[in-house]
């Protein structure tokens, strides 16, 4: 699962870099690649000190020394952060790549589709069921109205299951139980393994023309049972609530079009998703200042 460091056409300067998916991308692609910006002084090279917030001028000047920006910045459940956050730091990086005429890539989720019945396209319209997806939605949606306002280029990708960061797998505790249908199976997602969530994103940042909104998954779906299996974790199962959501599909036509002359999307395989968070786990225990 090794591969050589990668180079970019576009520099990109990368906004939350201390932050999980950061870190990935930093093992992946070696710390070489891009521009990291973070809010604290790190150690190593190409970190970028920004607070992009409250330093919208030196988030300007940063990002012309790149040739694009991702937005990885923004909060998750569970952390104590804003989720509100999430639109204010992407409405700062669409300003700033407007300011340093560059183009935006921002990270979203799935979870803006909430219990929409798959294969959920780019197109279909967004349900968000959880706080956390209604704040993705109105990211999105306020960031893409500013983009057209400035005539900046933006590109959204919708990030499935990440598997390791999940709620599942990443969740895992003694006593885990999981929801179970009436066909006896547990919840089936769209899913993305770490690395190659890192060669996804890689691959997507070397396309010069980039639609709105990518779906980001791995083909087929995942059992969230099977996941634990695969990765040794024992569980229990309890009757599914009528809340609770069965399936979340995503179509990846889009994605594998654009990814064909880069690489080849790999199907989503339980075993492999594990083995790719095993090899990574090591390099997430780096002490980093958020």
């Amino acid at each position: 699962m090794t591969r050589a460091p990668v180079t970019f056409l576009l520099t990109p300067l990368v906004l939350g870099a201390t932050g999980r998916i950061g870190r990935v991308l930093r093992y992946r692609w070696g710390v070489e690649a891009a521009l990291w910006q973070t809010r604290h002084r790190q150690p190593g090279a190409q970190w970028r000190l920004c607070d992009p917030l409250g330093q919208p001028d030196v988030l300007v000047s940063t990002a012309q020394a790149a040739g694009q920006i991702l937005c990885l910045a923004g909060s998750v459940p569970g952390r104590g952060g804003d989720l509100a956050d999430n639109t204010r730091l992407a409405e700062a990086a669409v300003r700033a790549g407007a300011a340093a005429g560059v183009r935006v890539v921002l990270v979203s989720s799935s979870a803006v589709y909430g219990a929409g019945q798959g294969p959920l396209t780019e197109e279909t319209p967004l349900t968000p069921a959880n706080p956390y997806g209604v704040a993705k939605a109105e990211m999105e949606a306020r960031a893409c109205a500013l983009a057209t306002e400035l005539g900046v280029e933006v590109a959204v990708l919708r990030i499935g299951n990440i598997a390791g960061f999940d709620a599942i797998l990443g969740g895992w505790r003694p006593g885990f139980r999981l929801d179970r249908f009436t066909d006896g199976r547990t919840p089936r997602r769209s899913y993305i393994g770490v690395l190659t969530l890192a060669d996804v994103i890689a691959a997507v940042l070397d396309v010069p023309d980039l639609p709105g909104v990518l779906n980001i998954a791995q083909p087929g779906l995942i059992e969230m049972g099977a996941l634990l299996q695969a990765a040794g974790r024992d569980f229990a199962t309890v009757p599914a609530p009528p809340s609770a959501i069965p399936e979340v599909a995503l179509d990846l036509s889009r994605l594998s079009g654009f990814l064909a002359p880069r690489m080849s999307l790999p199907g989503a395989d339980p075993a492999r998703m594990v083995a790719e968070m095993a090899l990574l786990e090591p390099h997430m225990k780096e002490t980093l200042r958020p």
